[in-house]
């Protein structure tokens, strides 16, 4: 049974990295190295992420600094910039390149308070499906009478106070990812 609710939470615990990560990914008015997480280079043959070719720093709060360790991987650090429909143009100089981040619309900001709630959704299904899992261990552990049918309603409720204290994380990084986009 405790190796069931380890696992139940360990899960969720992903879960919600996930969704952590996945919040992070959206683009608000302010500057976040978030944005650059999926961009790939190829830097001597082999895909490698845009964070271990180059120094990336935010200087203000509008801008992105992105410093190559080798000038030569400039116009490739560019090219797959465009290419991630960022939304932003980069700025190349010569030796560094300079991300402004635009300001975003009213509108642009409702859509991207609806993608955080969808993804917001997709994070709590998870955990839905996580704890439906976990509620089914223990009902066979029941079943196989390795435990009683007590022991079997404690499990599903503890199982059902794990998945409560993730949906609370999941509202509360959501509330808190509203406000930083709906802030102008």
């Amino acid at each position: 049974m405790n190796q069931i609710l380890k696992n139940v939470e360990s899960r969720m615990v992903d879960a919600i990295d996930a969704f952590n990560n996945e919040l992070g990914r959206l683009r608000t008015g302010r500057a976040s190295l978030g944005v650059l997480d999926g961009i790939m280079i190829d830097y001597y043959g082999s895909q490698t992420p845009l964070s271990q070719v180059a120094s990336l720093s935010v200087p203000d709060p509008t801008t992105i600094q992105i410093a190559p360790w080798e000038p030569k991987v400039l116009a490739d650090i560019e090219k797959e910039i465009l290419k991630s429909n960022l939304g932003m143009t980069p700025n190349n100089d010569g030796k560094l390149i300079r991300l402004t981040i635009p300001q975003l619309t009213e509108e642009r900001r409702r859509d991207l308070v609806k993608v955080a709630h969808d993804a917001g959704e997709g994070a709590r299904n998870s955990l839905r499906n996580i704890r439906r899992d976990g509620n089914d261990g223990m009902k066979k552990l029941e079943s196989s009478k390795e435990i009683s049918e007590d022991q079997m309603h404690d499990g599903i409720e503890q199982v059902q106070k794990l998945t409560d204290t993730y949906v609370s994380k999941i509202k509360e990084a959501l509330d808190h990812k509203e406000v930083e986009i709906m802030e102008v």
